[in-house]
């Protein structure tokens, strides 16, 4: 039996965000594999970043010096064909060196805006911590409106647009600690661990044949706006079930009633938990997300948002921890 051409054509139609979805999702799978061919080890951190990438989210990576984080940023740019700008963080950096200022031109007698280096889809903020408040303050407009005020003038920033600052978790004289309201910013804290062993050598092997963590020749781009772009409108399609919603829920709350926390997740930390969750369903090949979902992104997507007691730091009680006991005790639905 014939179908009617315009039913055809509806089917092709329906049809063609299923395909594009599943080609961003084998796009953005493949990243990990281009990012390993420069960065040894860190599968978990890179699909981190994805997952923020998805959820147009920004991430604070934390770990001792030498553990690659501005390598992967950068490497992961090239695999995903985008323009990546790195920004040190001194305590003599000013707002105007991060958003851009007004120049004047002797040529034509008018002011010009220079943008800077914030104007990019990838940014790293390089030890976001040894800069003043004034100036992290400056990110924070970009970060949650994705645009700079320059004498009152509202500037669209590009899209996408990620922030990825880094932190070291072990100096902190001469630092300013970044306040809850901007921490709170950040969709993700991902910890980059030190290399086992097996990837420390295998990491040797490659310096001792030649590699030059300078040349990212061989990282070619395998994903880019467009599959993101896919990815993210099929994520927003992926079904919550009321039950997890709740589930999702009764964890932030449990971490407001913690006896070890001053400060528990925000509302605005049970979105992102959610949004997270999604991300990674998506990225597992579901459409809808699972209690497993909440629990393999909780800990990322929520540490930096809780604040430890005193004394259960004196105790040795960590966020990680306490959220790993919030974790077992809140019962997961079925």
């Amino acid at each position: 039996m014939n179908h009617p051409v315009g039913l055809d054509k509806q089917a092709a139609a329906d049809d063609a965000p299923a395909e594009a979805a599943d080609t961003a999702r084998a796009a953005l799978r493949a990243l990990r594999g281009e990012v390993a061919k420069a960065v040894v080890g860190q599968d978990s951190v890179v699909t981190g970043l994805v997952i923020a990438l998805l959820c147009r989210g920004h991430v604070l990576l934390e770990g001792v010096p030498g553990t690659a984080k501005t390598l992967m940023i950068r490497t992961l740019a090239r695999a995903l064909d985008l323009d990546f700008k790195r920004v040190q963080f001194t305590p003599d950096l000013m707002p105007g060196d991060v958003t851009g200022s007004l120049i004047y031109d002797n040529r034509t007698a008018e002011f010009e805006f220079r943008e800077g280096p914030v104007f990019t889809n990838l940014m790293l903020a390089d030890e976001i911590n040894r800069t003043p408040p004034k100036t992290q303050a400056s990110l924070l407009e970009a970060m949650e409106e994705r645009q700079v005020s320059v004498e009152g003038s509202p500037r669209a920033l590009p899209d996408p647009f990620v922030v990825c600052a880094t932190q070291n978790p072990i100096e902190y004289e001469g630092t300013y600690p970044l306040p809850e309201a901007q921490l709170d910013r950040f969709l993700l804290k991902l910890n980059v661990p030190v290399p086992t062993r097996d990837e420390e050598i295998s990491m040797l092997q490659r310096h001792a044949t030649g590699f030059d963590p300078r040349d990212l020749s061989a990282v070619q781009a395998v994903a880019g706006a467009d599959e993101l772009a896919a990815g993210r409108a099929a994520v927003r399609t992926v079904h919550l079930d009321p039950k997890v919603a709740a589930y999702v829920v009764d964890l932030c709350r449990a971490t407001r009633q913690s006896p070890s926390l001053t400060l528990g997740v925000s509302p605005r930390g049970a979105t992102a938990l959610l949004a997270t969750s999604r991300a990674w369903a998506w990225m597992s090949g579901r459409d809808y997300v699972t209690p497993d979902d909440v629990k393999a992104l909780a800990r990322p997507t929520l540490r930096h948002r809780v604040q430890l007691r005193p004394e259960a730091e004196l105790e040795g009680a960590t966020a990680d921890g306490v959220l790993e006991g919030i974790l077992a005790h809140v019962p997961a639905p079925r």
